[in-house]
């Protein structure tokens, strides 16, 4: 008979049969897997010779990095002049670029950490690869504070080292400074946070390695693991603290970017929306992200049973939701505008939809707002192909909205003698082309050497499913022997 406990504990929303009953959900595993076969799919993805496509797409990911890296040493061969930045537009596809790819590398940390201290079991089988994205994002923004300073060589400015020459110090006030402790904070917490979350499955590889090299290096990274009671004890403190540190950082970093906007005095970027506009944009951005990569790497490695519908059907919930707070802003944007009855305000939003820009203001619009809104439709939020092509306008989107934000506002300021028209050079597009190059290079890379999925919180959810499935089981028992007590 159930203990008191157990029927204490016992949540019929948990249970999982069918997705079909009215009030049960989709099953978060499918396939009546078993702990054994678990392991086997991971680990296969890596064991297994990879697939023909791998190699397509590593050798055009990689030539595309080698050619973004050639472009970086050209660029400080030349100078920022083979850029189209130009009086008065002196901000543009770097910073454009940067904000793009913080934002991309926000979904992963807020799946593991935020997720993970609300206890949803969701997150299990897509928290790998969705942590493993976001240092890649972090490593390709990182590269462009770098290079579009107009003194590469003196970027070591910004860091807060002892100087004899105090004037030199950097300038606290200034929000590109806090970029660089924002960022370098998140990075930092991200990596430990996301190496701290492979250990146990490393220790997996390591035990199932045939080659002495790779039972070598795999045992160096996996820090000697046992998988003792005491070693969990540790793994899971650790782990917990690492989340509760690591989830304000999804609010602070992309609070802090949109400071370096918001704290200017230029129409259009002096608002005080932007911090939770930038915050919604970017987990919107990086969701969307996650889906666009998920999608095919399940297929290929055929992880279908592990990455269900139902993990794809709530990160969409979570970019409709997310899209449409964009959507709001965007309207709140032009509220504010008309009602502050601030003339540069309210000319500098006309000009965005109606001005010069008005194709790149539309292009927004529609991807952001319009298109995530498909997703109110289940079959479509079901449907890998439209989810994939959804979340690639959305990604689409979201670089228009930081173009929009940076150049018309800087086109046409104050003094219409000092307007100009932005126009980006080949170099601007070939580079931001190659930086995907870095972030595909290392994604695919990532496929090849390390477990894509935490086998280990994966057995965790099914040990639970297994649990409360027994509850119900000896519930079911108990009403039909007629004991009621």
């Amino acid at each position: 008979m159930a203990t008191t406990a157990n029927i204490a504990s016992y949540n019929p929303r948990e249970i999982d049969n069918t997705s079909d009953v009215p009030g049960h959900r989709a099953p978060l595993i499918t396939g009546n897997q078993t702990y054994h076969s678990v392991t086997e799919m991971v680990c296969n993805v890596a064991e297994a010779p990879q697939p023909m496509l791998w190699y397509i797409l590593f050798g055009f990911s990689s030539l595309t990095a080698v050619m973004f890296l050639s472009l970086i040493a050209f660029l400080l061969y030349m100078g920022v002049g083979i850029w189209g930045n130009m009086n008065p537009v002196f901000w543009a596809w770097p910073i454009v670029n940067f904000v793009f790819w913080v934002g991309i590398g926000h979904a992963g940390t807020l799946i593991s950490a935020i997720l993970f201290l609300f206890r949803q079991n969701w997150r299990t089988s897509i928290n790998r690869a969705a942590e493993a994205m976001t240092i890649f994002a972090v490593v390709c923004a990182g590269i462009y504070p770098g290079i579009h300073v107009g003194r590469a060589w003196l970027a070591f400015w910004l860091l807060p080292y002892p100087s004899l020459n105090l004037w030199m110090w950097p300038q606290f006030r200034s929000p590109l400074l806090w970029d660089v402790f924002a960022v370098g904070t998140y990075a930092s917490t991200s990596l430990v946070f996301w190496y701290m979350g492979m250990i146990p499955d490393l220790a997996t590889y390591r035990d199932r390695s045939k080659t002495k090299m790779k039972r070598f290096v795999y045992s160096i990274f996996c820090l000697g693991w046992t998988g003792s009671s005491r070693h969990w004890l540790r793994y899971e403190k650790a782990y917990t603290l690492l989340a509760a540190l690591a989830a304000p950082l999804v609010l602070s970093v992309h609070t802090v970017v949109s400071f370096d906007f918001a704290v200017s005095q230029v129409a259009g970027w002096h608002t005080t929306i932007f911090p939770p506009y930038f915050v919604a944009g970017a987990i919107f951005s990086g969701f969307a992200m996650v889906v666009t990569l998920l999608v095919p790497m399940r297929k290929i490695y055929k992880l279908e049973n592990l990455i269900t519908l139902r993990h794809l059907d709530n990160m969409n919930k979570i970019i409709l939701a997310t899209g449409s707070l964009v959507g709001l802003a965007y309207g709140t944007e032009f509220f504010i505008a008309w009602y502050s009855k601030n003339p540069y305000e309210g000319f500098t939003f006309m000009n965005r939809a109606f001005g010069p820009y008005w194709w790149a203001y539309w292009i927004m619009v529609s991807c952001n707002v319009i298109s995530p809104q498909l997703f109110w439709f289940k079959k479509l939020r079901t449907s890998p192909f439209w989810m994939v092509v959804i979340c690639i306008f959305v990604n689409i989107g979201m670089w228009f909205e930081r173009f929009v934000i940076t150049v018309t506002s800087l086109s046409r300021d104050y003094l219409p003698s000092s307007w100009g028209y932005f126009s980006p050079t080949i170099f601007d597009g070939l580079m931001f082309f190659g930086s995907f190059g870095v972030f595909m290079s290392l994604f695919l890379l990532f496929c090849r050497y390390l477990p894509t999925i935490a086998m280990s919180e994966v057995k965790g959810v099914m040990s639970s499913d297994a649990h409360a499935k027994h509850v119900q089981d000896e519930l079911m028992g108990v009403h039909s022997h007629g004991h009621h007590h």
